[in-house]
């Protein structure tokens, strides 16, 4: 098959998605952490034999989805089509090559029907630990945040390489879980084997005809987007609390007919002294994040969705960084993305336009209790920015899509007693249409030895702003044991430490 009438498409299409939300389903229902179950940390998608992405999971992270198709072209290059065989299945968590920092494992596969390579399968997710220091944002060097995985075959024609898996065990603080949910990417891959090859049996499909099909499709339908909007080139600037200095996110959108170019330059340097860089790869995936998403979210993405963007960041600077520095918390730098390419697009979307929001908080603690280790890492969601047709969403994690982890899941596995979460009511800028409410989570740290622990917060000293009159969102803060403090002062909890933790309210829309 590879003419598509209208109805034969769209079920063809529908399949593919199915196929990666079965595969994703079954991956949430096998993994060990609740870093999967619970907050969604992950993505499943699957290319054509060029590594180009047609579909993806329902619940994948918006930034995976861009990563994930450049990981497997990576592969590729590492491990050319002509040297795999099936039942390989490749691994990496080198932040340039996959999502951005070593925490996310991912792994590819090749799918071949009667000997003819004709899709790949690619899964990710932020794995329970990946040892080195307990992940904050002032780790200098990659060195220092934990195991490095090149590209390496875990499974070579379906025959697990005992040394790969040695390797990865023994530098891991939960080697049972981390292996895990690896291992419970390597079932999603299956599924999505068996389930593609029936597909292409049963319909005579020629997979790579209908990979251009709609590829083609997307592609159109966000160049017509983009051609509505008048040519010329809007700028903003987001300002981000920094350390020794404050740092500033610099987007200047050009449209041109059909084409959008996004370009950081002016971008502040990479820090050398913290982990909070950005690699090229995720910047890309939160830019093309938010033009997809403003423009033409109705078209399900694929590979055709980023063909009309160009993103340009200078190579050095936070927003491109270089090997070796730490890239741990690039989060709080690459959820500001979506940020500065909206507020420069705010002038021509009229009433699409969002005032400023904030990301989530991550909370992570590593240790032994009760003659065990335990690694968690938690996500606390913030308030969201308003428009003029509506509040900001309160309590979620925006651009990204994780979850706010359960309490009894966290009570389960840390010695946390949890005192309090609710919303942090009036946290959200005033104006006609009020920004989200922030998130108040208080816990006391009930373990018989200290903890490691870190805080990834941001929008301390710079909340998220206001657009059009509105105000800006309360900052978000932290609080040990009564006192207030800077995330990145707090390494460690004792026994009977109580934690009280903010996170910041988004902005207003309109004057009162």
């Amino acid at each position: 098959m590879t003419a598509f009438d209208p109805v034969t498409l769209e079920i063809l299409w529908a399949r593919l998605g199915s196929i990666v939300d079965e595969a994703a389903t079954g991956f949430v229902r096998t993994s060990f952490s609740s870093l999967v179950r619970e907050a969604n940390d992950y993505a499943v998608v699957l290319t054509d034999a060029r590594g180009q992405s047609l579909s993806q999971s329902s619940f994948s992270i918006p930034s995976f989805i861009s990563t994930l198709p450049r990981t497997v072209r990576h592969m590729m290059q590492r491990f050319p089509p002509d040297t795999l065989r099936p039942g390989d299945l490749l691994i990496t968590n080198d932040p340039w090559l996959a999502t951005g920092h070593i925490h996310d494992v991912s792994t590819v596969a090749p799918i071949f029907l009667r000997g003819r390579l004709i899709a790949y399968s690619a899964v990710t997710s932020h794995v329970p630990d990946i040892g080195g220091r307990v992940r904050s944002s002032d780790i200098p060097s990659i060195f220092e945040e934990g195991l490095q995985i090149p590209p390496l075959k875990l499974l070579e024609e379906g025959r697990r390489q005992p040394a790969v898996e040695a390797f990865i065990r023994a530098n891991v603080r939960v080697p049972d879980a981390t292996m895990g949910d690896i291992w419970g990417q390597g079932a999603a891959h299956e599924r999505i084997r068996a389930r593609l090859l029936a597909l292409v049996d049963e319909s005579d499909l020629d997979l790579a005809a209908l990979g251009d099909e709609i590829c083609g499709r997307s592609e159109r339908a966000l160049r017509d987007a983009i051609s509505v909007l008048p040519d010329g080139e809007y700028r903003y600037a987001v300002r981000h609390d920094g350390f020794d200095a404050p740092l500033h996110v610099r987007c200047a959108v050009r449209i041109r007919g059909s084409d959008l170019e996004v370009d950081y330059d002016g971008t502040s340097k990479q820090v050398e002294t913290k982990s909070i860089n950005v690699v090229e790869t995720y910047t890309y995936a939160y830019t093309a994040f938010a033009v997809k998403a403003l423009l033409c979210p109705e078209v399900p993405n694929t590979e055709g969705s980023f063909r009309p963007l160009v993103v340009r960041a200078p190579l050095g600077s936070v927003l491109n960084a270089t090997y070796p520095v730490g890239t741990g918390a690039r989060g709080q730098i690459g959820h500001i993305l979506p940020v500065a390419v909206l507020g420069a697009l705010g002038p021509v979307i009229g009433r699409r336009q969002r005032a400023e929001g904030s990301g989530n908080c991550v909370i992570t603690m590593a240790g032994r209790h009760a003659g065990e280790r335990f690694s968690v890492a938690n996500f606390i969601n913030a308030g969201q920015g308003a428009t003029a047709d509506r509040p900001g969403l309160s309590g979620i994690s925006f651009p990204s899509n994780l979850g706010n982890s359960p309490i009894e899941v966290l009570e389960s596995e840390a010695p946390v007693r949890v005192r309090e979460r609710s919303l942090r009511a009036g946290s959200g800028g005033a104006g006609l249409q009020r920004g989200g409410d922030g998130i108040r989570f208080a816990f006391d740290y009930v373990g018989e030895e200290p903890a490691g622990c870190s805080f990834l917060m941001t929008r301390r000293i710079v909340p998220p702003q206001g657009v059009q009159g509105g105000a800006p969102g309360q900052p978000a803060r932290l609080e040990v044991n009564g006192v207030e403090r800077d995330p990145v002062e707090v390494k460690a909890l004792r026994p009977g430490d109580r934690v009280v933790l903010e996170t910041a309210g988004g902005g207003g829309c309109g004057g009162r």
